[in-house]
């Protein structure tokens, strides 16, 4: 167990412009960590999840983004959780365990015991209390969320093998091309500050090869063209995968939910999580209306306050509503997300699919998708003020910002 005065930080990458392009159309509007699921900025939730950490000084947001585009939301939720939340930018690409050593100077302020580095685009109940004391139970310099998954998806991540009794790591390898096994890097850490002394041993280790290659033949300048800067550190090659099997390393399986949000939707299934989560976490932000004097709302949905929604309308499962929508007389609305300042009018009906910013459905229209969450086209999206006119079936499509509907679509990419 820790003292009291123990105290920890939090660090969160969130990327930046040029790495949310599969989220496009709707990362042209808004940052992909501050896109809503349930209701709520993406990084709000492991954001939250880091608030139940014992003794947590602070909270660092690390990323490539303007640091205006962060500077409202950094502000209220300081204010909103009684944390100190920091939005740090990185001048150029350091990899993942680059740009904590980055900034190590700034997370070693408060002389914290342990740090916790999350990945923004996870979504997951972040067990992050849990993994503090499973870590202060075995040592060792780091303790990885791991998750069982299926041996066919396993080779889309870092896959780990772990010792049944200890829990130490053995061995990581990042997206095999071969099975290795089905536990998976979940893609959230927490470590002790010696973390920083070994990137600095690869980066050390770097500049003395780059030093030698420096005295030697054009051969091996050629290859030095080709290597990485000193300063450019993965956390997963470079650290996890050199010091698995030296009792360094340990393993924390989660048993519930896992997903990675790479795409819009990703976005949409994680919305969904969140809002079963909310059942447990978070009740009071859950609608409900049994179709009386509000709308009937079936299972998990989230309703802004400042939306209104007619009581005639039936809204769920899985449904989130954003600031200011109109929902008309009829509509029917199922696993979908509607953002700000929309319009679905009467008898509209909307299904699979995320309605962007300040978008307008038509009388008797449907927008609909599959529900594929890992198809292209598997979730249909509208980009920002997008017009469906009146009687329009608009079916596993991605429409970009400002289009207007007048005839039915399927399978299409209106750009």
């Amino acid at each position: 167990m820790g003292s009291s005065e123990e105290r920890v930080v939090a660090v969160i990458m969130v990327g930046g412009p040029t790495k949310g392009t599969r989220f496009r159309p709707l990362s042209l509007n808004i940052p992909k960590p501050l896109f809503p699921l349930a209701g709520q900025p993406m990084v709000h939730h492991p954001i939250s999840a880091c608030k139940r950490i014992p003794n947590l000084a602070q909270i660092y947001l690390v990323g490539f983004y303007e640091e205006r585009e962060f500077a409202l939301y950094v502000s209220s939720i300081s204010n909103e959780l009684k944390v100190p939340v920091r939005y740090l930018r990185e001048d150029k690409p350091h990899g993942s365990a680059g740009g904590l050593y980055n900034f190590r100077d700034l997370i070693m302020e408060d002389s914290p015991s342990h740090i916790f580095l999350l990945n923004c685009d996870v979504c997951c109940s972040f067990p992050l209390p849990e993994m503090l004391e499973a870590h202060r139970t075995h040592g060792g310099m780091g303790t990885i969320l791991v998750i069982k998954v299926s041996a066919e998806s396993a080779s889309q991540f870092g896959e780990l093998v772990a010792d049944p009794d200890t829990n130490e790591l053995l061995h990581y390898t990042e997206k095999p091309e071969t099975f290795v096994s089905d536990r998976i890097n979940c893609g959230v850490y927490v470590f002790t500050p010696e973390i920083f002394t070994a990137i600095q041993d690869v980066s050390s280790q770097r500049k003395d090869r780059a030093n030698l290659r420096r005295i030697s033949s054009f051969e091996a300048l050629q290859s030095a063209t080709r290597s990485l800067p000193t300063d450019f550190v993965r956390l997963d090659q470079d650290i996890l995968s050199p010091l698995a099997g030296k009792k360094q390393l340990y393993t924390y399986e989660t048993m519930d939910f896992w997903e990675q949000i790479k795409t819009p939707g990703m976005s949409l299934k994680c919305s969904g999580l969140y809002l079963a989560q909310f059942r447990f976490t978070s009740p009071h932000l859950l609608a409900g209306g049994d179709g009386s004097k509000t709308a009937t709302i079936v299972d998990d949905v989230y309703i802004h306050p400042s939306a209104k929604v007619h009581p005639t309308a039936k809204i769920g499962p899985n449904v989130s509503i954003s600031a200011n929508a109109r929902i008309g007389p009829g509509a029917r609305l199922i696993c979908c997300i509607i953002l700000d300042d929309v319009e679905v009018m009467e008898n509209a009906v909307v299904i699979h699919s995320i309605v962007g910013w300040k978008s307008s459905i038509g009388r008797w229209s449907r927008v609909q998708a599959e529900g594929d969450y890992n198809a292209k086209l598997g979730v249909t999206i509208l980009g920002e003020a997008v017009t469906v006119e009146d009687e329009v079936v608009v079916v596993n499509s991605i429409v970009l910002p400002n289009k207007t509907l007048n005839v039915s679509v399927q399978e299409e990419i209106i750009l």
